[in-house]
């Protein structure tokens, strides 16, 4: 999940009339209008494509935004069991699951839980072909179309040596050995995108229909993944349109697109308190949010998170490295620079956290997890949805 927005840019993902003073810290703040206007877009989208857009729960999973969500998106896409539980109890809708590999045990829940599952190779398909044969149930098999469109290797499912879809190449061996391969498989899979505009998913779709065009006639369905930025303001929804509609026009397939970030995207915060200040070599100063802890994509990545009325180092008169409470040497969020010093007690609020955010927390040492509230910018409603405790951390350990 690429995040490269500059800071002191666009100042979308604000909660506007939200005093950062009035709910809980560390806290993810989500705004519910930011939320609608995104359904909006791929509503939009849904409806003059002809596509059928699911939400990413691996990105963005709060149940108590999925009554909403799921009157505009009809299916969930899971990445195991559990995931598949949620959308089934939570959103109600289709359930559709990816894993790179199952295990039997699993695979039994999947398939109780699922309208379609999807098998990342050959043998795995081979392997329970004749237990899935036995339900109702839509099978599909991930493709790699060895095209890889993500900047960043870590998120780039086409990477050289990558375990995620099958290549052209073994789809064609594995058929050699099991001409019958494909009995059952009534759709294909890929995903070679993060954060990216229709221009890259056009190029995908050209490569896809080189390597694997022979085999989509006999396709009833083909599902083009997630790292459509489809609500960024610069997307090209025409493009994208037009994409689906070459696809269901020449090969009579039904699209699915799993798009994770858009649903959210800009509509959340994380509110911070600095809890101290020290000098060693420049200015510091030590948040109650940890980048190992509440925002590990920062490390990972790594990626600078925005904050408001911040800047980059030097920028402004006071420079401070931001950096968690952790015992983890590393962690560091980053360097950033303010009008004024920072004082203990003060509310720092970074912007565009609602995706692969609390979804990817962990209670490492124990820190404080933040709470999950809801706000809404038009009606300026604030609900606290969780706090968590000590019970939380305990619970994870016995």
């Amino acid at each position: 999940m690429a995040r490269d927005l500059p800071v002191g840019g666009d100042r979308s993902g604000e909660s506007p009339g939200l005093d950062p003073h009035t709910v809980p810290s560390p806290s993810y703040v989500i705004d519910e209008a930011v939320v609608e206007h995104n359904l909006r877009l791929l509503d939009e989208v849904q409806r003059r494509s002809g596509a059928v857009i699911l939400m990413a729960l691996k990105a963005f999973a709060l149940p108590a935004l999925f009554p909403r969500i799921a009157a505009v998106l009809p299916g969930v896409c899971a990445s195991g069991p559990h995931e598949a539980r949620l959308g089934k109890e939570c959103h109600g809708g289709e359930v559709h699951t990816f894993s790179p590999a199952y295990s039997a045990e699993d695979l039994e829940e999947v398939l109780a839980l699922s309208d379609h599952v999807v098998f990342n190779s050959p043998a795995q398909w081979l392997r329970f072909r004749e237990r899935c044969l036995k339900l109702d149930r839509r099978y599909g098999l991930r493709l790699n179309p060895e095209h890889s469109e993500a900047e960043v290797a870590l998120y780039d499912p086409c990477a050289p040596y990558s375990r995620l879809g099958t290549t052209v190449a073994t789809l064609r061996e594995a058929l050699g050995e099991h001409p019958d391969l494909l009995e059952g498989i009534s759709g294909l899979h890929m995903h070679t995108l993060c954060e990216q505009g229709s221009d890259a998913l056009e190029r995908t779709v050209d490569v896809t229909e080189q390597r694997f065009g022979e085999w989509l006639p006999q396709m009833q369905w083909l599902n083009l993944g997630g790292g459509h930025h489809i609500t960024r303001p610069e997307y090209d929804r025409e493009l994208l349109i037009r994409v689906i509609d070459r696809l269901q026009t020449r090969y009579g397939l039904q699209v699915y697109l799993e798009p994770g970030e858009a649903l959210v995207l800009n509509s959340g915060i994380l509110v911070a308190t600095v809890l101290d200040t020290l000098v060693n070599g420049m200015p510091i100063a030590i948040l109650d949010v940890s980048a190992t802890a509440h925002m590990p994509d920062v490390l990972e990545m790594p990626y600078r998170p925005e904050i408001e009325n911040a800047a980059a180092p030097g920028e402004r008169t006071h420079t401070y490295r931001l950096a968690g409470p952790t015992c983890l040497a590393g962690d560091v969020i980053g360097d950033y620079s303010f009008d004024r010093p920072l004082q203990p007690g003060d509310r720092l609020v970074f912007r565009d956290m609602a995706h692969y955010t609390f979804v990817k927390t962990t209670m490492f040492n124990g820190v404080q997890h933040p709470a999950l509230v809801l706000h809404n910018s038009e009606t300026n409603r604030t609900r606290v949805l969780r706090r968590f405790g000590y019970h939380d951390f305990l619970v994870r350990l016995t």
